[in-house]
């Protein structure tokens, strides 16, 4: 059983985390516009390769719903599922401090998944500059790969979904999470960054995304 709450938490990690999004990815996105073939109009291009990057978040959460659904007898232990469901919500509060710009060391995590990217960047650069519609979906689909700390966020849910389907599922609600900040970027990158880089503003959303993690951690351990 999918669980709405769940659900609604990875939306938001996408979306409250767009202050990180456009600040690590917004770069990406402006360059990749840049590179649109002049005849497609630009708006649906953008739109394409987004729509690529949040495909390969679901892959990602189908991913690991699949391996947890190998080890299903383990996945539907409770202690476990709550060990699952408490790491997932201490990394969203660490991952709250880091937005808000309070715990700088946890960038860190993102090191994780430099070897896949290093392994992604020669498939990527062979698509730019963009020439044509499959193209750009290709380039959305390979920029999905990039070290994410809120990817590797909303990945935890995923493997403790129990299943496949649910592990993309949730992936796809943290991939539409992030897309309105992302489109945003690719559309009005200067002005976007200027607004969601300001102090304030990442303090703000980074502390909603404390205090969601804060909210689902007393729920589950009182």
């Amino acid at each position: 059983m999918i669980e709405p709450m769940s659900l609604l938490t990875l939306f938001l990690l996408g979306f409250f985390g767009g202050t990180h999004c456009v600040g690590m990815c917004g770069g990406l996105s402006t360059v990749f516009a840049l590179q649109l073939p002049p005849h497609i109009r630009r708006i649906w291009l953008i739109i394409l390769m987004n729509l690529g990057r949040i495909c390969s978040y679901v892959l990602v959460g189908m991913l690991m719903g699949a391996l947890s659904q190998m080890g299903s007898f383990l996945v539907h232990t409770h202690a476990l599922q709550v060990g699952l469901f408490v790491c997932a919500n201490v990394l969203l509060l660490l991952t709250g401090l880091y937005l808000a710009g309070i715990l700088a060391w946890a960038a860190k995590i993102e090191g994780l998944g430099k070897p896949i990217w290093r392994s992604v960047q020669p498939c990527l650069n062979r698509l730019l500059p963009i020439r044509s519609v499959p193209a750009c979906f290709g380039v959305g689909l390979l920029w999905g790969w990039l070290p994410c700390g809120l990817v590797y966020n909303a990945s935890l849910y995923a493997l403790g979904s129990g299943s496949a389907w649910k592990g993309g599922l949730y992936l796809l609600a943290f991939g539409l999470g992030t897309l309105p900040n992302l489109l945003a970027a690719g559309l009005f990158a200067a002005q976007l960054r200027e607004i969601l880089q300001k102090r304030a503003v990442r303090l703000v959303a980074g502390l909603v995304v404390c205090g969601w993690a804060v909210w689902q951690l007393v729920g589950i351990l009182i």
